[in-house]
């Protein structure tokens, strides 16, 4: 089969042409966001400040800048316990702590889908049986995330959470009263101005549907942050994931002032690229 699959193939050189021009496509679209991304940090007056976030971005695993994001807060703040919980991890190979389980960090992940949940166990198998990672498939709602997590047996105080499930972030973050990471990654909703606050209705059963109704706006999640003894710190260049860190940390090391209308990046989706070959952790077929 493989062999006739190779013949056909070698038959259709429009194929191949068509695949290496989207190829080329990809990396011009990437060199030109990478290249408007650099000039807006050298020229604009919002980046003057060496200490804001977007200086030192990069992806590794990250879907955006959260990988460079993440290891500069934690440059400045110092590690303790190198654990992590996410959850919204996708197939366990883009999210926000896969990076991290790289280098040496454990922890705990929670993803709701189940296709998902089996290709990570297929692709993280070494972590799970090696007692690093550990992972639930479950559905997450406000009412079942502190049981989730003492499921898990994660530590009251950790290093760091990071939250995406789209619709119902605001409220699952807001019901984590028991627990106190001292960085907190969670995606917000850009679609509304740095001075607006709103926040979509829970709903337990409901996910996302596609629209701009989805979790909260920045500064409904400044307002919150601060209810639970957080302030905002920076947002990634994309307008996706918005960062912050215990009040209690050294707020000097960090760009003031700690409010929306300071870190607020508009969305520029378009700007998801991707910057590497495939990813993998490890060589196996």
């Amino acid at each position: 089969m493989k062999r006739w699959l190779k013949q056909i193939y070698h038959k259709l050189p429009g194929i191949r042409e068509l695949r290496q021009i989207q190829s080329s496509i990809s990396t011009s679209n990437t060199a030109q966001i990478n290249l408007f991304f650099q000039n807006e940090l050298a020229n604009s007056a919002k980046y003057k400040d060496r200490k804001k976030l977007n200086h030192y971005e990069c992806q590794v695993f990250s879907q955006n800048g959260e990988d460079g994001i993440l290891t500069e807060i934690f440059q400045r703040i110092g590690i303790k316990d190198r654990y992590f919980v996410e959850f919204g991890v996708g197939n366990g190979l883009e999210n926000n702590t896969v990076f991290l389980l790289d280098q040496g960090w454990r922890g705990s992940w929670i993803e709701g889908d189940a296709k998902l949940a089996k290709e990570i166990h297929v692709r993280l198998g070494r972590f799970l049986n090696e007692g690093v990672l550990t992972f639930l498939n479950s559905f997450i709602t406000a009412e079942n995330i502190e049981t989730l997590f003492k499921k898990m047996e994660v530590p009251v105080e950790f290093d760091l959470l990071s939250l995406d499930i789209d619709r119902n972030s605001y409220h699952v973050w807001k019901a984590l009263k028991a627990f106190k990471p001292r960085v907190v990654a969670i995606e917000y909703n850009a679609t509304f101005p740095p001075s607006v606050k709103w926040i979509a209705k829970y709903d337990a059963a409901r996910v996302w549907n596609n629209s701009a109704y989805f979790g909260a706006s920045l500064k409904a999640y400044e307002e919150l942050g601060k209810d639970l003894g957080y302030v905002l710190v920076g947002c990634d260049f994309a307008g996706c994931n918005a960062f912050f860190v215990r009040e209690t940390e050294n707020l000097e090391l960090f760009s003031k002032p700690f409010t929306a209308e300071n870190h607020y990046e508009p969305p520029r989706y378009w700007s998801v690229r991707r910057e590497a070959h495939e990813r993998c952790l490890d060589d196996s077929p």
